[in-house]
């Protein structure tokens, strides 16, 4: 009986023993913020003594469990900030700590700043002073994002742009979390209208030019994830300029907030720069509003809706250019007649719901919807004549007649439920999406050519038309699409914690059109030294497919001189494998703050559609039809070059090729080869410079330089194959100058007025004629001629803003 008690004892113990170490232990919670109570994230919470250490979340949280006694001092840390020790006097159960760092300053009343880190693939672009940039198309956001390293674009009229060798439909672009299209049968810079992005509700900018996170679609180059924001006052602004206007008025308290944008452009005054005389009559209007309700902590409404129109005229009179060499100088002369007449009717919307289970976890139900009606029409004659300006000589005289009649109506309807979920180190994030597509189209093309006093192409026996294409097609489908990921945070060591980020999941879809079903797999991980705290290693590897969706499935036929294009059902998914490195390193010179960032990757491509590019209209060959890789590598230096602004230099170089071989030959004789892609643009340098007047910061200067590799082409449909020649090198600088006539921001709260700019842009200061695309002619010896269109010549740009 004794010996029996006894072992009743012992488990008595035994089990009250982790009860007891329980009652040992406490947990400290809380958030880490700066002087205006925004969080530090990635901030260092750690307690030396008990070899305890965590990291802040995005949201500058952080939970730690710690081991009670007398005193446990906490240490809160940061780059930038100054190091705060916290003492917690017989800590029990749930601690609650908001601890508030201090930024380190300097002499004088210079700032140290900690910089968001880059954790990912994707970095924050920094959005101030974008109003101010000098600006030809209106569409500040993508005026930002082409200044980027590894992005690319050769036409100031136009917003798109081409990321790291791919083409300009590989960019997927968002919008709260919804993705956005643009027009479809945009065929040239001048007739793109306003961007979908109003740059005035624009709150963040996220950009990734490769190795994105599986959040992130369908698309193989780049993405851009844009937020927009939530007032809490009362705010707008108004602004004017040659080129357009535009008003924005937002309003926001604890439970409701709404933002309302209108914008006006019309570039004919940028139009009239052009060598090709006429009437041009391009306008584009734009309304956008956001709405958020939230009663309480437990939902949130979203509302965003935008309706634009686009409309372009354009009756061409006459044009003028010289072109060639120094010792071999040719005229171009062209009389027009006839009429351009293009209208892009755009309607956007979406609707969320948001269910908080506290602040760890949230559920999201969204729909949207995009529906585009567009129309281009055309009929232009042009009669012209070449010479030789040396010797007089009449090359060829000639005339054309272009003719089209193009309808499309798109409807894409996407709805979606997503869950976020915060557990310890993870964030946890996962989707489920159902999209369904109908897409109209009702094509008649035909091109007639006359050159030097016979048709083009020349028969005997008939009169045939150099161009005729006709397609009358419509599809339906549905697509069903998902991710998950986790971002998992964690530290090694006490004294100096080396920080890890490694973010990884997977993307899956599935398309009824052709029956294809892909897996996506991605993974980037951020090493943060803990002895060099200034610098992240980034690597980034996954796998990456771009659905099919309109253009890529145009398969052509060509029957008795007549093009006819069915879409191709047997199509797959083109392909790209990411690998990716990178780093960053933070440094100060002369006391301010600056970062040096390089990148390598390597894009093995597989599955690839060939596609022409002709100004900014893309032909695909409808068809997979090759393999092949972009390679390269981007520096970017930025800092404040002088203090207080946002200055930055890149330089981008890279190399893309795909394998052909052969087609129509028999297997023994077969010749592979490389060839660059339309968009192989082997380097680039840009910089974006800002200055103050000595002695004010009312005077501000913008600077922009680019200098980037001209791309190959070749006559218009050719093969995709074949890109034989390449332009001159795109070269431009644009310079603003602006002056804060009115400063209220800190003082004056009365005054209903903030703040008032007066700007004066010099575009293309040098007057520097860059080529845009090319018009071709044939001479008596049927030589063919790359007559160059150039792009817009010196302007200035007069603009006003009023903010509120």
């Amino acid at each position: 009986m004794q010996h029996r008690l006894h072992s009743i004892l012992m488990y008595i113990i035994v089990a009250l023993a982790p009860l007891e170490c329980l009652a040992q232990q406490f947990t400290l919670t809380g958030r880490v913020v700066d002087e205006n109570g925004s969080p530090i994230e990635l901030a260092t919470v750690a307690c030396l003594e008990q070899q305890q250490v965590t990291a802040c979340n995005l949201n500058g949280e952080y939970t730690l469990t710690l081991h009670s006694s007398d005193s446990v001092v906490v240490r809160y840390s940061m780059v930038g900030y100054a190091t705060r020790k916290r003492t917690f006097r017989h800590p029990r159960g749930k601690v609650t700590a908001e601890v508030r760092l201090n930024s380190m300053t300097a002499l004088g009343e210079v700032v140290i700043k900690q910089e968001r880190r880059q954790t990912t693939q994707t970095q924050r672009l920094d959005i101030r002073d974008m109003a101010q940039a000098p600006s030809t198309t209106g569409n500040a956001v993508e005026e930002l994002v082409q200044q980027q390293a590894g992005v690319s674009t050769h036409n100031e009229l136009s917003s798109t742009y081409n990321v790291r060798g791919g083409s300009f439909d590989e960019n997927s672009v968002y919008i709260n979390g919804v993705e956005v299209f643009r027009p479809l049968l945009i065929r040239s810079a001048q007739q793109e209208g306003l961007s979908i992005i109003n740059s005035d509700m624009v709150e963040s900018i996220r950009f990734s030019t490769g190795g994105f996170e599986p959040r992130y679609g369908d698309k193989m180059s780049s993405a851009l994830d844009i937020t927009y924001r939530r007032p809490e006052r009362w705010e707008g602004n108004v602004s004017a300029s040659l080129l357009g206007a535009s008003g924005y008025v937002g309003y926001g308290n604890k439970k409701f907030s709404m933002s309302h944008g209108l914008r006006y452009k019309t570039n004919q005054y940028l139009l009239g720069s052009l060598e090709t005389n006429g009437e041009y009559e391009p306008s584009q209007i734009d309304y956008q509003t956001y709405i958020s309700y939230r009663p309480n902590e437990r939902w949130t409404l979203d509302i965003i809706a935008d309706i634009s129109e686009n409309r372009y005229r354009f009756s061409p009179t006459d044009r003028e250019t010289s072109f060639g060499t120094m010792e071999d100088v040719k005229s171009f002369r062209v009389y027009f007649d006839g009429q351009e007449r293009d209208i892009f009717r755009t309607l956007f919307g979406t609707v969320s719901l948001t269910r908080h289970f506290g602040q760890q976890t949230s559920v999201k139900l969204q729909a949207s919807a995009f529906h585009t009606r567009e129309q281009e029409t055309y009929d232009t004659q042009g009669q012209y004549w070449l010479d030789d300006t040396q010797t007089s000589q009449n090359l060829g005289v000639g005339t054309y007649m272009e003719h089209a009649r193009c309808f499309l109506t798109a409807r894409v309807q996407t709805y979606s439920v997503t869950m976020r979920h915060r557990v310890a180190r993870h964030e946890i994030e996962g989707a489920m999406v159902w999209k369904h597509e109908a897409i109209e189209e009702n094509t008649r093309e035909y091109e007639m050519r006359d050159s030097a006093g016979y048709s083009i192409p020349h028969t005997d026996s008939r009169l045939d038309l150099i161009y005729s294409l006709a397609s009358r097609n419509a599809i339906k489908s549905n697509r069903y699409e998902g991710y998950i990921q986790d971002t998992w945070r964690w530290n090694t060591g006490v004294e100096h914690p080396t920080l890890f980020t490694l973010c990884y999941g997977v993307r899956f879809s599935h398309w009824s059109y052709n029956g294809e079903t892909t897996v996506s797999p991605r993974a980037s991980l951020a090493i943060t030294p803990g002895r060099r705290d200034n610098m992240t290693i980034r690597l980034a590897a996954g796998l990456y497919y771009q659905a099919p969706f309109f253009k890529e499935l145009r398969d052509t036929v060509t029957t008795a001189g007549i093009t006819r294009v069915q879409m191709n059902r047997n199509i797959r998914s083109q392909q790209s494998i990411h690998i990716v490195a990178g780093a960053d390193y933070r440094f100060r010179m002369a006391d301010r703050p600056f970062r040096f960032s390089a990148e390598a990757y390597y894009k093995l491509l597989h599955r690839v559609v060939p596609y022409t590019v002709q100004n900014m209209k893309i032909t695909y060959a409808g068809r997979n039809m090759y393999d092949g890789y972009a390679a390269g590598i981007d520096l970017t230096l930025h800092g404040e070059f002088v203090p207080g602004t946002d200055s930055w230099i890149t330089l981008s170089m890279s190399k893309t090729q795909m394998k052909v071989g052969g087609e129509g030959q028999s297997s023994e004789v077969r010749v592979q080869r490389y060839v660059p892609m339309p968009t192989d643009q082997r380097w680039g340098l840009n910089l974006h410079f800002t200055d103050y007047f000595p002695g004010t910061d009312r005077w501000r200067m913008m600077l922009r330089l680019a200098f980037a590799d001209g791309l190959p082409f070749a006559a218009p449909r050719s093969a995709a194959d074949k890109l034989p020649f390449r332009a001159p090198a795109y070269k431009r600088a644009d310079i603003g100058m602006s002056y804060r006539a009115i400063d209220n921001d800190d003082r004056h709260k009365r005054m209903p007025l903030r703040n008032l700019w007066l700007s004066l842009d010099c575009l293309n200061v040098f007057g520097i004629s860059n080529v845009g695309s090319y018009y071709w002619v044939t001479d008596v010896n049927n030589q063919q001629y790359a007559v160059p269109n150039y792009l817009t010549g010196r302007q200035l740009n007069f603009r006003v803003t009023a903010e509120f």
